[in-house]
């Protein structure tokens, strides 16, 4: 059984405002929370599989974290400021006919280049692998934590996205919802590149 401190942790890092959490509240809003849920899940079932890859291969990882992460950095910051510029066209009731929520297979790809969910994952298979356990169970429990623990927490944004919907189904609250968010996740995007660029240069000092 996972520890609370995995469970405050899973909470935390899944609760807080992050990429995943942004394009689910403007998606609630602009699609509703029916149309949503694929996305949602998708989340949940990508942070589960790919923290399941990570701790089965996590002395692989280690050894080359510092040359991959900044590339999926820059990979992972320039497809969310794409998302940004798309959430910002989609600004209107008449500029979601040509819009679309994220799939479920979309979504759990996604977190595969989202920087947050490295840090989260990489972070939590240092810090709550148990020691005299084998490397499948250790990956099975964090990998069925993060799926099931993070799924309320995430489940919020896209239930807050929907319970403004109607408010903002007047033309100037969208564009201004809309606009808002994606510069919020503009900025999401460019300050992780930031972090992961000083970090980058920390490593080669």
């Amino acid at each position: 059984m996972p520890d609370l401190a995995l469970i405050s942790y899973i909470i935390v890092m899944s609760i807080t405002p992050g990429p995943n959490n942004l394009m689910l509240a403007t998606s609630g809003v602009n699609f509703g929370l029916r149309r949503t849920m694929p996305h949602l899940i998708g989340i949940c079932l990508g942070c589960g599989v790919l923290c399941l890859c990570i701790t089965f291969s996590f002395n692989a990882i280690l050894s080359y974290i510092a040359a991959i992460r900044l590339p999926l950095a820059i990979f992972g910051c320039t497809y969310l400021l794409w998302l940004s510029w798309k959430i910002w066209l989609a600004g209107s009731p008449e500029g979601k006919s040509h819009a679309h929520p994220m799939s479920l297979i979309g979504a759990m790809l996604f977190q595969w280049v989202n920087p947050k969910a490295w840090l989260m994952l990489v972070n939590a298979a240092i810090l709550f692998s148990i020691q005299d356990a084998s490397i499948t169970s250790n990956a099975l429990l964090l990998s069925i934590s993060f799926t099931l623990v993070g799924f309320p927490c995430v489940y919020v944004w896209a239930l807050m996205g929907d319970r403004l919907r109607e408010t903002l189904q007047i033309g100037w609250r969208l564009r201004l919802f809309n606009g808002v968010m994606a510069g919020s996740l503009a900025i999401t995007a460019l300050w992780l590149l930031w972090d992961e660029w000083k970090t980058f240069q920390a490593l080669g000092a």
